[in-house]
């Protein structure tokens, strides 16, 4: 089937299935072409078999020694794997008015892989671990259909010789703080949003950096995050940021669903909403020849808190810090609708460690596993936009996702038949599919698919579908 055929769905142009990952890195320039194909190839394997490992992934030894060359190559830079991705995904945002550019950080444990080295410690100095860090922005339309990845770094900490104490960590200029990807990111993101896009780069409590606010404003882009501090405010009485919303006039309630989470169960919680404008007072910090102070900022400030919470559950409150104007009540719902996307990157981390088992792999050093990393990640999204694209997209045809050879091999085993339907069937049907084939039972109880069923399913349907293809030579060459 040809790459270049479009369907025009709900206002939206969907390129026809094909080799998806032939088509998401077409334009990867590694510095040969041997390698350029060698990354796309590499891409497909472990896209149809996730959860594998790379030498289960490849077809035989030939290949899997030209993957872990791959990986090894000096020329294979992860910004040069990442690009092709990221160019796909601005072009994805064109369609939209707004996009969410969710930033957050996934800590991935190769504890169990003392061989390896060029790890760096992670969590406590009692837990002892080892591993690296990675930090994504995750572009999001605001109905939570995921784009790509924009920005991506993944390091490994470094090991202190004698740890700082808390004087000299505030000493330390922020561009020398592990605090300063968030900086680095929002900086990124902004060179990388299409013209006539309005960015809204959205961060939880950790993004609490008083620096980011700054830089938010300095670039004139959207920024919504969490608070987690209680800021001094620019007033004659230097009153607290928490107080000062506390006291501003109710502006309505919202019906929120809380998800499971903690061992608490799922429910539906009814919140307040408040909302004010506040200035805060710049921190101190430690003036330098070729720095200048820290401004004032001004920001609107969005408050949650739950009414009448059930007993033994956490109460739900949410302070909320943006840059985009709230002066309505609708305004300030449309900011917790945007706060509440936040979740797709945990999951989409959910899809990359254990969907795509990549904690698993053993590569032997650090700089190896960077390079398979970010490929995997590319991977996860793909693994990730399945399951939405199926919720906010059902009736598009299923030539959107899957191949002419994958839907027929999978309708043939789902229907015990070898006999095609004589109408093309919808993405949702496909998606079911496949979810079954990874345990979804479909029940009228069940709801929509998730992610652990489906890439459980896809692994199956590459079987299958590599079979049907087998068995069929003559009618797909």
């Amino acid at each position: 089937m040809s790459t270049d055929v479009q369907f025009v769905f709900d206002d939206i142009d969907i390129v026809a299935a094909t080799n998806w990952c032939a088509t998401e890195l077409a334009d990867v320039n590694l510095g040969d072409k041997r390698l350029n194909a060698r990354l796309v190839d590499t891409a497909a394997k472990l896209a149809a078999q996730p959860s594998a490992p790379i030498n289960q992934a490849c077809d035989n030894w030939a290949a899997t020694k030209a993957s872990y060359r791959l990986f090894q190559n000096q020329q294979v830079r992860p910004d040069k794997i990442l690009l092709p991705h990221q160019q796909r995904t601005r072009e994805r945002m064109r369609g939209y008015p707004l996009v969410l550019a969710v930033q957050d950080t996934c800590y991935l444990n190769f504890t169990s892989h003392p061989k390896t080295t060029g790890l760096g410690p992670l969590g406590t100095e009692e837990q002892d671990l080892s591993g690296l860090v990675m930090h994504s922005t995750l572009a999001l339309t605001p109905a939570g259909l995921p784009l790509g990845i924009l920005t991506q770094d993944i390091w490994a900490r470094p090991t202190a010789a004698e740890p700082l104490t808390p004087a000299e960590r505030r000493q330390r200029p922020i561009e020398e703080k592990e605090s300063y990807k968030w900086l680095r990111a929002l900086q990124q993101t902004v060179a990388l949003f299409p013209a006539g896009v309005q960015a809204v780069s959205v961060c939880d409590r950790e993004a609490d950096v008083y620096e980011l606010f700054v830089a938010a404003e300095q670039l004139q882009t959207g920024l919504l995050v969490r608070a987690t501090q209680d800021r001094a405010l620019l007033t004659p009485e230097e009153e607290k940021l928490r107080a000062t919303v506390a006291a501003a006039p109710l502006a309505g309630y919202l019906n929120v669903q809380v998800p499971a989470k903690n061992g608490e169960p799922q429910r539906q919680a009814i919140v307040s909403v408040q909302f004010c404008t506040v200035t805060f007072k710049p921190p101190w910090r430690p003036q330098r020849p070729d720095t200048t102070p820290l401004p004032a900022i001004t920001i609107d400030a969005v408050l949650v808190q739950e009414v009448n919470p059930p007993a033994h559950v956490t109460p739900l409150e949410w302070l909320l810090l943006t840059n985009v104007p709230v002066r309505t009540f609708t305004e300030a719902v449309e900011r917790v609708q945007w706060y509440r996307c936040r979740w797709h990157i945990e999951v989409y981390f959910k899809v990359f460690k254990s969907g795509c088992q990549v904690e698993d792999c053993r590569l032997g050093t650090a700089e190896r596993l960077i390079r398979y990393l970010t490929l995997s990640s590319i991977v996860a999204w793909r693994l990730y936009w399945l399951t939405h694209i199926n919720r906010q997209y059902p009736q598009a045809p299923c030539t959107v996702v899957l191949m002419d050879h994958e839907w027929r091999a999978l309708y043939a085993t789902i229907h015990h038949t070898a006999l095609p339907p004589q109408q093309l069937p919808t993405v949702q049907q496909v998606v079911h599919w496949i979810a079954q084939l990874g345990g979804f039972l479909g029940r009228k109880s069940d709801g929509e698919p998730g992610v652990t069923a489906i890439w459980r399913g896809w692994q199956r349907l590459h079987d299958i579908s590599a079979t049907w293809l087998l068995l069929r030579k003559e009618t797909y060459g």
